[in-house]
Parts: C-alpha cells; structure tokens; sequence
C-alpha cells in the first residue's frame, strides 16, 4: 500500500512528465477554462492562453520544460491548431457576400491594410527600435483582424447588413495580403532580396497556384463524389488536403500557414456550410486543436518579462494602443469615402478591431524565425486581450443601436427574423435510398428556424400496424443517428393511414408545414410503389408546396441549377416559399442558378433572395413559352433540374405543363431533377363568405312552408 501511494504521489511530481496525465490535464483546461472565465466576461480564446500561461515552464512549471514545447506532442498538436485556424478563416469566408459588396470591401480592406502598416512600420522602427525586418513583420500584424465578435452580431440578426459584409470582405482582402507579407518576410530572413529570389519566390508561388487553384479542387471534388457515402474518410480527405497544402506552401518557400488559408479558400465551394462535413470540421478543430494550440501560445509567454523594467511593458502598450486606433482611422476613412452613417462606422471598428487567430499566427511564425523577441510576444497576448475586450464592447452597444434604428425606420430588410413559420415535412420509410433526399431538406431549410423538419413515416393500414409501427420506428432511430452530424434537429414520427397521400397530407396539415419533400425516384418512389401512381394522388389530397425529388448525387457534383417556371408563377400565393427554399440551397452548396421564367418572375425571385438575405448567384434566360426551355438551354450531366409546376385552376396553369415536365425529365435523363407543385389555400374561393350563417335560410324554409300551408287551406276552402 505504501508503494502504491509513493508512486502515486510521484506521478504527480513538478513537472508531469506522464504524457497521459498531461493530457489529461490539458483537456480539463479545455473544458474548464472557457467556462470559469466566461461569467467574467473574458473571452474564452484569452482563458485558454492564461491557462497555458499558469501551467506553462514560464508560469507554476506544471508542464515541462522548453525542451518539451519544442519537441514534443504539445508542439505537433500546437501546430496542427495552427494551420486548422487558418483552414478554418478560409472556409468560413461568404464569397458570394463578398461579391455582392466587392467594391466597398475592396476600399475597406485597402485601408485596413495599408493605414495600419504604412503608419506602424516608422512606429516599430524608430520608436520602439526594431529591425526593419521585425517591424514590417510587426506592423503586418496591425493589418491583420479577426471577426472574434461576428457571434455578437449574429446574435442580433445583422450578419447580412451591409456593414458587416463589407467587414467580412475587407477580412478576405487584408489577412491575404498580410500572409503575402509574410511569406517574403520569411524567405528574406533566410536571404537576401535579390533579383535570384524574387523569381525563385514568383516562380514557386505560381506553381504552387496553378496546384491549389485548378488541379486541388478537381481531384477533392472527384474523391468526395466517390467517398460519398463514407463521411468519416471525408473528413481525412479534408485533413490530408489540408496538411499537403501546407507543406506545398513550404516548398514553395512559404509559410506553411498560407497553405492552410489557401486550402480553405478552395474548399469553400466544395463544403456546404450546413452539412454533417463542415460539423465535423468546426468540432474536432474547436473541441481539441485550437484550444491546444492556445494553450501552447499561453506556455511561450514570459509574463516575468513585464516586470523587468519599464520597457516591455511600453511596448505591450503601444502596441495595444496603435492597433486599436489604426483600425479605428480605417473605419473612420471608410465611412468618410462612401458617406456611410456613424453608426455603421463603429460596426465597421468594432468587428476589425479585434485581433486574435492571424495575430497570433504571425506572430509565432516570427519568434519561431526569431524574427520578433518575447517581448514582442508579450505585448501582443496583451493586445489581444484588449482588443478582443474592445470589439465585443463596442459591438454590444454599437448592435443595439443598429437594431432599434432600423426598427424605427422599418428597415426590416437589414433584420433577419428570429423566428418563422416555416416546417418541411420529409416523407420516408428507411434510410436506404433517401439520404440525398434528406440532405436536399436539410440545405433548403432555414437553420434558424426551431425543429425546421419532421421525417414521417407513413404506414398503410393492417391487421399487424403495432409490429409496422415499431419497425418503422427502429428505420426512423437509423436516420437519426446517420444525419446526427448536422446541427439541424431532426423530428421523426411514424403514422398508419388509408393510404400514403391521405396519411402524408393529414401529417402535413397537423404539423403546420408549408412544404412537404418526397422521393419520386423510380427505385425509391414510396408513392409508386404503393399506390401507383401517384403524384396527381398527392397533389389532389395536399394543398401545401410539394417537392417531387429524384436526386441521387452528392450536392458537390452539382455545377449549377436550372430554374424552368411557367407564366405567371410569380402571381401564385406560394412563390416566396419555394423561391425561397431554392435560393437557400444555391447559397448553401455554392452554385449558381440559371433561371428560365419571363423578367417579372425572375425581378420578384431575385427579389426574394434579397430581402430574405440569401447570397445566391443568378442569372436569366427570358422564355414565354415552356417550350423555349429547349432551344435555349445548354445542360450537362452536372447541372440540377428544378421544374416549377401548377395546379389546375391556379393562375400559371397551363395545358401542356406536364407534358412538357415530362419529355424534359425524359430527354436528361441523366440528370437529378426537382419538380414542385407550390401550394394552394384550400379555402380560397370562400374567404370572402366566412361571415355568413344558416339562420336566413332556415327562415326562408319556415316562410315558404307556411306560404304553402296558406295556399293549401285556400284551395281546400274553395272545394
């Protein structure tokens, strides 16, 4: 007992040096930190880097010494978190908001970058007496910012504000152009800026494009079509994709973290925001990588350093005091060029204010060159923590302010609404055969609305329903449990009706929907192989949007969609629902739309992407006539066929629409196509006779028979 106590007891001996019970530690770092610090309003990236700070050599010497972060697994892990922050800036980019506001994100992002550094660099070189190489480097880092209060905003429903996409935009434009920088910082480091190393460094960069531009996207989209159904082998695709880029950016005689950044630029298109790929992304990486790489940051730190003397502590001061006025002037100057209000000025400042994921990459990357010494270092840490402080503050109020402005106004095009009513109900049996179809629901539907779909399974009548029931019950918990990467909740419930229409159109009605999405593939119909068939059966039962789907390819496959809406589809009630829906989901996968309607439609769908705040790319064919469709269009195997149907005795219906349906679906065979039927109110024709009752005709049946009582006593009195 005695033995077992002492080797206990000298496991845990200052420094550990049990790689287990150093992880072990690290990860209750991990979990404790964020929350400990988060009531005193600290952000949760400062906690874990004063929690690396505590633990580190520098601090209590609870983990090793400097030999352990330069060599061991904290140090791979660190770096793993390095190039995973700089994967993930690149992928959580909007480039369709950034086209949209190209040109006032291009002044912003000019004078975010170029005011910070033409006025830091004489700062650093002449005031605080650094090298001409460390003060670029260190200016550099001015330019640099990280959206660290984007979750305050949204928080507010603004993210779609022009202000904050043109701060977006200048992102994409400022930290590119800083990591440029960086990478002829590095190799002058290593050399001289002669006339050798500008071709070798233009030489190896446009190789090193030619790779991440055309060939990467090819071969990650060709895997992930083949790797469809293996989500776990997408994510180490992802990974592998990462880290190679990373070391090509090496290669190429730069750093390794423009590798990443790049990465994620290109696989931007490839990843749907809302899928279970880009879940698990953000979760492995903010769950395990980054928090260790803060932590790491946290362990280089020498607050000691501080407090020998006055002089580091006036850089930390400087630093911190120039950075957050240099992003200041730049909104200043932005709001000054393009006339823009105050108050979209300091939602300009407030989300470029704050520095953290660049800043601190930078940063490493030069004291690991030994470009920048530790107090460099120091006063950095230090300016994150306040402006990470700052740009949280001022956004809170700047946040507020915008939103009581806009609501005075009745601005409600620059507000998003918190809560709609809007539900999609998916009809399925079993897993196998439908995950597209779920897919499809789940990147049409609006994540911000609470519980967005139900998946229903509806079961005919028989003498043994209970046993159906329960089995379709066990298919529904699959289900579940296969798209349980994505953050959408899913709702499943199984139900037995006369037949499947009458069943799907009862559940329809009794969850409120307005859409419903069935699979009317000929290997999957449910419809089909029930009861024959039956689209027209549906559409007679259900008066909500119906979305007839045969799609059987990831949506990465997909090169753009093809919109084909009849005359007049634009006056029906339901044309905002599934404008709506398919606007949504060209944003979501990242491909354009080709749309074949008259001008008035396409004017009111574009219209419903903008107010909607949907950043989707169109573009017209005017057609008249369906029959248009087939001279103008040029379609391949990659596109996404989306008919837009009508009812009879609806304002767009017309004759020859189905025929035409048809011999479109059967000339591109090859082709995933969507057909949908926008809904109907069923009691339309009578709303405008809701008030009457039955009581005036049950007067006029008493009046006429006592008329005919009259009458009758009058001829019997005759005879």
């Amino acid at each position: 007992m005695k033995s077992f106590l002492q080797h206990f007891l000298q496991e845990f001996q200052l420094p550990f040096t049990n790689p287990v019970l150093v992880f072990s530690l690290i990860l209750f770092i991990i979990l404790l930190s964020p929350i400990i610090l988060r009531k005193l309003r600290i952000p949760g990236i400062i906690g874990l880097i004063l929690s690396g700070l505590l633990i580190g050599p520098k601090g209590l010497g609870i983990i090793g010494s400097n030999s352990i972060l330069d060599e061991g697994w904290i140090n791979l892990f660190s770096t793993i978190g390095l190039l995973y922050i700089m994967f993930m800036a690149g992928l959580d980019l909007d480039l369709n908001q950034f086209k949209r506001y190209y040109k006032k994100s291009l002044v912003f992002g000019a004078m975010t970058f170029f005011i910070p550094l033409i006025l830091g660099f004489p700062l650093c070189y002449y005031g605080l007496n650094l090298s001409p190489l460390a003060s670029l480097l260190t200016a550099s880092m001015f330019s640099t910012h990280t959206l660290v209060a984007y979750p305050i905003i949204a928080k507010f429903g603004l993210t779609k504000h022009h202000s904050v996409a043109i701060s977006v935009g200048g992102t994409i434009l400022t930290d590119s152009a800083v990591l440029i920088i960086l990478a002829i910082i590095s190799s002058a480091s290593n050399g001289n800026l002669d006339l050798a190393f500008w071709l070798r460094l233009i030489t190896s960069l446009f190789f090193f494009s030619i790779i991440m531009f055309f060939l990467l996207p090819k071969i990650t989209r060709w895997f992930l079509k083949k790797l469809d159904s293996e989500k776990t082998s997408q994510y180490i695709l992802i990974l592998s994709v990462v880290f190679f880029s990373a070391f090509l950016a090496e290669v190429a005689g730069v750093e390794h973290i423009i590798g990443a950044f790049v990465a994620g630029l290109v696989l931007n298109r490839l990843i749907p925001h809302n899928s279970a790929l880009m879940n698990r992304i953000d979760f492995i990486g903010n769950s395990l990588f980054i928090p260790v790489f803060l932590i790491y940051v946290g362990m280089v730190v020498d607050y000691r350093a501080l407090f020998q003397g006055s002089w580091p502590l006036i850089i930390a001061g400087v630093l911190t005091a120039f950075a957050i006025f240099s992003k200041w002037l730049a909104a200043y100057a932005t709001q000054a060029i393009f006339n823009l209000p105050a108050i979209e000025r300091k939602i300009i400042f407030g989300l470029s204010t704050s520095h953290a994921a660049a800043t601190l990459a930078i940063i490493v990357v030069g004291f690991n060159a030994k470009i920048l010494d530790i107090n460099v270092v120091n006063g950095t840490i230090l300016l994150i923590l306040v402006t990470c402080m700052v740009a949280s503050f001022v956004i809170e109020n700047a946040g507020k302010e915008l939103v009581l402005l806009l609501s005075d106004q009745g601005d409600d095009d620059a507000l998003e609404s918190k809560l709609r009513n809007k539900h999609l109900v998916v009809a399925m049996n079993k897993l196998e055969g439908n995950e597209k179809l779920l897919e499809f629901a789940l990147q049409i539907s609006d994540p911000k609305v609470i519980n967005p779909i139900s998946v229903v399974s509806v079961l005919p009548t028989s003498s043994q329903a209970q046993q159906i029931i329960y089995k379709s019950r066990k298919n529904l918990e699959e289900i579940v449990k296969h798209f349980s990467g994505y953050e959408t909740k899913l709702n499943t419930m199984a139900t037995i009706d006369l037949n499947i229409s009458s069943g799907i159109s009862r559940v329809a009605l009794e969850l409120v929907a307005d859409a419903v999405v069935v699979n009317d593939s000929n290997r999957s119909s449910l419809l089909k192989l029930i009861v024959g068939d039956d689209r027209a059966h549906l559409l007679e039962s259900c008066d909500k949007t119906i979305f007839f789907c045969q799609v059987e390819k990831p949506a990465v496959y997909y090169r753009k969609m093809v919109v084909v809406a009849p005359e007049y589809a634009e006056l029906e009630p339901y044309f905002i629902s599934w404008s709506e829906r398919l606007l949504r989901y060209s944003s979501e996968v990242q491909i354009v739309i080709e749309a074949f309607m008259t001008e008035s439609c396409y004017e009111r769908f574009v219209k419903v992407g903008q107010v909607n705040k949907i950043n989707a790319t169109a573009s017209l064919q005017i057609t008249h006539a369906l029959d248009d469709f087939f001279h103008l269009a040029n379609l391949d195997a990659e596109d996404l066929m989306v008919f837009v149907g009508s009812r009879k005795s609806s304002i767009s219906y017309q004759f020859e629409s189905e025929a035409f349906i048809s011999k479109a679906l059967k000339v591109n065979e090859q082709n995933d196509w969507v057909v949908i039927y926008p809904g109907q109110d069923s009691d339309l024709a009578y709303k405008n006779y809701q008030n009457l009752t039955g009581r005036p005709i049950g007067v006029g049946v008493k009046t006429l028979s006592k008329i005919g009582k009259e009458v009758g006593s009058i001829f019997k009195g005759d005879e």
